[in-house]
């Protein structure tokens, strides 16, 4: 499925749920506990984003020219948060990853339900997901 299909699977999803914040954040909270574990290995300092405020873990791999996000979060709506961008932008090409337009976010009305502090956090990972996407870019598999 490309990036733009999955992106309007989850504006339809969170359409369901209107405008009632207490359940689009109850609906994050459920997307952050179907992410798969994080092996132990990956809980450290070196893993974790910087700029959010809660701590968010972030691995990466290469494998066929794709790039595989895993990650963690000691809190549930950070998780949820952080498993949306991995469904989004996981297993792709690192080109794919930084010509992504992540769009969702805006039409879901992401800034308006996890408030500023979240929103700097949300963007934090975008930034190292793409950071790590353009160093990927450099490598030949």
């Amino acid at each position: 499925m490309e990036i733009n299909q999955i992106q309007d699977a989850i504006i339809e999803d969170f359409s369901f749920l209107g405008e009632d914040r207490e359940s689009i954040i109850f609906y994050i909270m459920e997307l952050g506990q179907q992410l798969p574990a994080l092996e132990e290995e990956h809980y450290k300092d070196e893993n974790l984003i910087k700029g959010c405020q809660s701590k968010v873990w972030l691995t990466t791999e290469l494998v066929d020219g794709k790039v595989i996000y895993k990650a963690d979060s000691n809190t549930d709506i950070t998780k949820g948060l952080i498993s949306l961008l991995i469904r989004v932008l996981s297993e792709r090409t690192p080109q794919e990853i930084l010509n992504a337009d992540l769009y969702f976010i805006e039409k879901i009305g992401m800034s308006s339900v996890i408030g500023s502090q979240r929103s700097n956090g949300f963007a934090a990972m975008i930034k190292q997901m793409k950071l790590f996407a353009i160093a990927y870019s450099t490598v030949k598999n």
